[in-house]
Order: C-alpha cells, then structure tokens, then sequence
C-alpha cells in the first residue's frame, strides 16, 4: 500500500536571469514502512523536491505549476495553508540538514518539542512536556529531564541532531522526510544516527524518505533509490539492483567516483582512485532538449541530444531514463 503518490511534479522559481526549473516532472511511490533514498549531486532537485511535498517553497520565488502529491487521500498541492500546518510535523514530518539553524535558539528544547506535540496531540502542557521526556530517552540523549531546560547552543552536534528526530517523531508521523541528516557529523556520530533512524523506523513504522548524496549511506539503509540529475529522475531500482548493475550513465558514474581499495581502484602511490564525471551539469534556467545528462556521456547517441528520453522499465521494478540503458548494464556487468 502507497502513503505517498507523487505524479510528474514541477517546481520552479522565478528569478532574474529567469525561470528555474528545480523539479522537472517527477513521479514516483512512498509504500508503509519503505525506506526510500534519494540521491544525485547538489542542485539537482532532491531538497526541493521534499520541500515541496511539504508545501515549504515560499510563495515570494517560487511554486508547484504542476502535478500531484497524493497523501492520505488528499492532493496536497490542494490544500489549505492552515491545513497543511495541521498536516506538517503530525502526519509528515522533516528532518532538516542544519539542526543549529532549525531549532529556535531562544527556546529551551524541551519548549520545542512539547510545542508540538500540544498542537498536534491536543496533550496538556505538563503531558507534552512528560512527551518530550519520553522522546528524548527514546533518542538515546543522556539526563533527559536535565536536557529539556538546555538551549541548542548547549548541545553538541549530534545531540542538536538527535532533537531534531524528536522533534519530528513525537507525533508518530507516517512518512519522515531527512534530508543530508548526518552532512555536519562526524562518522561515528554519522553511523549512530543513522542505527537510531532505523530502530525508530522499526519500531514505529514510521515510511522514510532519505536525502542525500552519499551513496554508502543508501547501501547500507535504503530498500530502493531514485537518482535525480538536473530536476530530473533518471533512474528508480531496489538498492541492490542500481549497486548489483546501475543503467544510466549518471548512476553508474557516481558509482565510479566512489573511493576504492581494491587493486583496480589504486593509484601508483597505493591512493584509492576518484574517477570524476566530465563536464558540468546545465544551467536550469534555459531548456534542456534531448538528455539532459547527454553532453556529459560517454554513451551518448545523437537521439540523446535531441529526443528526451522516457522513464521505462528496462528490470523487474528497475526505471531508467536512458536511450543506451542496455549498453550502460552491459558495461556494468
């Protein structure tokens, strides 16, 4: 069963050199309890594309101008704005890159948890603060009562971040957006939060949608990954399948540019080797015909600088949007 249906979704803004085209017609499926990564490059529409689900672009530069966003019954692109602020943090909820400037640093964090909780719950103050208690040990943050009098700049990196999944946790959402959740942690610290998303993910059922550009990351928690390039999807496959045998070339190349140890990825001084993708990603504000990763492929045809290519299964439950998806596999293989 699908919580979450999104049908060829476009956001863009609206800026002086011109119209962005952020997310370009986007389509794809959240089921109950899946854990679904979401990865590319930077500026490719991953964080825009989860802002908009939540209705967060602000309206000053930029809007939705197509598509859907079914959830609970509900096209959310429809909604009221005092019916998504109902909706937000109770029945989806988020996890943003930066907890330091996510949490409000004038409120202690106790008062930010039980905020919402009231709000959404219908708790008393008392009862929602006992709830923010709870969250707290639930996230494994040592003297919780202590904690929930401490302000964000009292805590550590890590513990900021272990707030913010509480925060976005107390009220039992179905669907948990994260978005780079561990980008300014350490590794250790990186590999516990992750653990600790999962353990709440099993324990509450809580569907996630995971942001990020790290692919080592999607290996070890993702059940299956969307690729995005330029406000694009490329390619859509059950995580072992896009590692097992990627068919596009974007995927495959960040793939390639992952560190290696092996023999075949050592340079002469022993140095794992980072193969790099030529070329730049293009300018969304003008539009792009054929691939939009075309200019930059090594098995680029001509129909791919002229004819865009469709998302199609090419695998059981394995997308891609690739003229050349079967010369890609093949290389891969």
């Amino acid at each position: 069963m699908n919580l979450l249906e999104v049908r060829d979704l476009k956001t863009q803004f609206f800026t002086a050199d011109g119209i962005v085209r952020a997310v370009d017609g986007i389509s794809f499926d959240l089921a109950a309890g899946e854990t679904l990564g979401v990865v590319g490059e930077s500026g490719c529409g991953k964080s825009v594309t989860a802002l908009s689900i939540l209705r967060l672009i602000a309206p000053e530069t930029g809007r939705i101008v197509a598509g859907s966003i079914r959830f609970d019954g509900h096209d959310l692109t429809t909604l009221s704005n005092e019916e998504m602020r109902t909706l937000r943090g109770h029945k989806i909820a988020m996890i943003f890159q930066e907890p330091m400037t996510s949490l409000n640093p004038v409120l202690t964090i106790g008062t930010q948890i039980a905020e919402s909780v009231v709000r959404h719950m219908g708790l008393t103050w008392h009862a929602a603060r006992e709830r923010a208690r709870e969250m707290l040990e639930l996230v494994r943050i040592a003297e919780p009562r202590r904690r929930l009098e401490e302000y964000p700049h009292q805590l550590s990196g890590g513990m900021r971040q272990r707030v913010m999944i509480a925060i976005a946790l107390c009220c039992n959402p179905q669907v948990l957006i994260a978005d780079e959740p561990t980008t300014a942690l350490d590794v250790t610290i990186q590999a516990q939060i992750l653990d600790l998303m999962l353990e709440l993910k099993e324990r509450l059922g809580t569907a996630i949608i995971l942001i990020t550009h790290d692919l080592g990351v999607v290996a070890e928690t993702c059940e299956r990954v969307i690729v995005m390039y330029a406000g694009r999807m490329v390619e859509e496959a059950p995580a072992a399948s896009l590692f097992a045998r990627p068919r596009h070339p974007y995927t495959r190349g960040l793939l390639r540019a992952l560190p290696r140890v092996d023999a075949e990825g050592e340079t002469g001084s022993g140095r794992p080797r980072l193969e790099e993708i030529p070329g730049l990603v293009p300018a969304l504000t003008r539009p792009i015909a054929g691939c939009a990763f075309g200019p930059r492929c090594g098995f680029a045809v001509e129909r791919c600088h002229t004819q865009p290519p469709v998302l199609s299964e090419t695998a059981p439950a394995h997308r891609v949007a690739c003229w050349e998806a079967g010369r890609v596999a093949e290389a891969a293989a």
